[in-house]
């Protein structure tokens, strides 16, 4: 469905991910559906980011799509980076990290040459850009900023950094409340350190810029949908004092078999061999587990993972994105791939995580709390086991397990700091992993509640996307917003 008349000019859109997964795959499909609306839009991206989405994007154009994808060179060696470092999968030592993120603010004058030559009418860009925008206020542009967060997280995060209150919290570990929020909701000053309050100078200024950048950005657009989280919609509305469009679940653009298929990278299983074993499972009856693509869990976690999900004797589907070597020294040792090949599938690699998630025979989701894992759990109506690791993930699921009560909290309490992980020891041993799955897979009269609930989320997340839902008006909205300013001749940053 499109918005403009035959009489307009279409408005063109261009759009900046960051170069993580759990970045670039929801503006993909922001993008697919800005196209759909009539919207002009160009994606600019590093070729090897480019390369996982070529034929999503070659599908959509097929469809006449008005997408584009422009490459920006990465200047992975000027950074001191290896070559062709171009995305967070890539990096493979903490002290890359930082060489990175550098990488990525070299990418400025890039970016503003291609935007004075392609004269468009808005830039909607990562917050990890923050340099943006500036870029777009000398255009003349507005810039909107994505986080790859939703309400929830961003309200908690917003007002522990207004309040400083990890300043004045002693313990590391101990729970405290974060103020200014509907709910009760407790966290500990070393699950969110790194996010609000980093010892480390130059993320803390990172961070400054980018709540700069955010401050003087037009508006933000959130991969959310207003019926999940209300009370936090209007929460951030407040406290950031500005346009707030909450477009999501995006996820659910992906109607066709290939393109959930294809989402995010070529998949490392034949999807056909996994259909045809979810096909032969009960409804409701299997669990999948997935820990994000960034996450490395020491061996000793991932060998009391194992074992749990096959003491629960609960069907299984488990995506291991990176396998150390020294878990495959046990997996071969143990032969745990033969003990379990009718029990479970592992799969090493990237998994087509939307079409194993839609899958009838799905009946729960072991998940890092990745928001982009969280969105496509809700939208499918899957109860959940949260099992956060770094980031927002904790505050994320807190939302999923205090405040919807859809899933419950697989018992992590300390973060697992990306590329640090094979320094700690296990925090959950098989026993605690078994109990959890009962709890959300077995026949208790709490598990039935809790699997109504996160069904009846689903059914909301669906109608928030089709014609006359919030996200769908939402994304009108923010349509009109930029094609009407343009025409009255520009923006004023907010």
């Amino acid at each position: 469905m499109t918005i403009l008349t035959h009489d307009d000019e279409p408005p063109h859109f261009v759009l900046l991910p960051f170069m993580a997964q759990g970045h670039t795959i929801p503006i993909i499909d922001i993008a697919r559906l800005l196209a759909q609306r009539g919207v002009i839009v160009t994606i600019l991206m590093t070729p090897l980011n480019a390369i996982r989405f070529n034929n999503v994007i070659a599908r959509a154009v097929e469809k006449g799509l008005n997408i584009h994808i422009i490459h920006l060179e990465f200047p992975s060696l000027e950074a001191g980076l290896p070559k062709d470092c171009e995305n967070c999968d890539m990096i493979l030592s903490i002290d890359m990290i930082n060489k990175f993120f550098n990488a990525t603010q070299m990418l400025e004058t890039q970016v503003e040459v291609l935007l004075q030559d392609l004269k468009p009418n808005c830039l909607i860009s990562d917050l990890c850009f923050p340099w943006t925008t500036n870029v777009a206020k000398r255009i003349g542009i507005p810039r909107i900023v994505f986080h790859g967060m939703g309400s929830f997280s961003l309200l908690c995060l917003h007002n522990l950094r207004d309040e400083k209150l990890l300043e004045s919290v002693g313990s590391e570990n101990e729970y405290f409340s974060v103020p200014g929020l509907p709910d009760k909701v407790e966290v500990t000053k070393a699950q969110l350190k790194a996010l609000v309050d980093p010892s480390n100078p130059e993320w803390r200024e990172l961070g400054d810029q980018m709540k700069e950048g955010e401050a003087q950005a037009y508006g933000i657009v959130v991969n959310s949908f207003e019926e999940l989280e209300p009370q936090y919609v209007q929460g951030v509305k407040k406290a950031k004092g500005k346009n707030v469009w909450t477009i999501g679940p995006v996820s659910l653009c992906n109607k066709e078999k290939q393109d959930k298929v294809e989402r995010g990278n070529k998949a490392s299983i034949d999807e056909h061999h996994c259909l045809k074993w979810l096909d032969s499972k009960e409804q409701d009856s299997v669990l999948y587990v997935c820990l994000g693509s960034l996450s490395h869990l020491p061996t000793s976690q991932m060998i009391e993972l194992a074992l749990g999900l096959e003491s629960s004797k609960q069907p299984f589907v488990w995506v291991i994105r990176h396998i150390s070597n020294g878990f495959r020294k046990w997996l071969n040792e143990e032969n745990f791939e033969e003990r379990v090949e009718k029990q479970g599938i592992l799969i090493n690699g990237w998994a087509p995580q939307v079409l194993i998630l839609s899958h009838p025979s799905i009946g729960g989701f072991l998940t890092h709390c990745g928001w982009n894992s969280i969105l496509e759990g809700i939208s499918v109506g899957v109860p959940m086991i949260t099992w956060p690791l770094f980031a927002e993930q904790f505050c994320n699921e807190k939302l999923i397990v205090n405040v919807l009560k859809t899933g419950v909290k697989g018992g992590m309490e300390n973060p697992v700091m990306f590329l640090e992980d094979e320094k700690v020891c296990a925090q959950l041993k098989k026993d605690d992993i078994k109990m959890v799955i009962e709890r959300v897979m077995g026949g208790e009269e709490e598990a039935k509640m809790r699997r109504e609930r996160a069904k009846k989320l689903g059914e909301m997340a669906i109608r928030a996307v089709e014609e006359g839902g919030s996200s769908h008006i939402n994304l009108t909205k923010l349509i009109e917003d930029v094609t009407q300013q343009a025409k009255i001749g520009g923006f004023k940053s907010s």
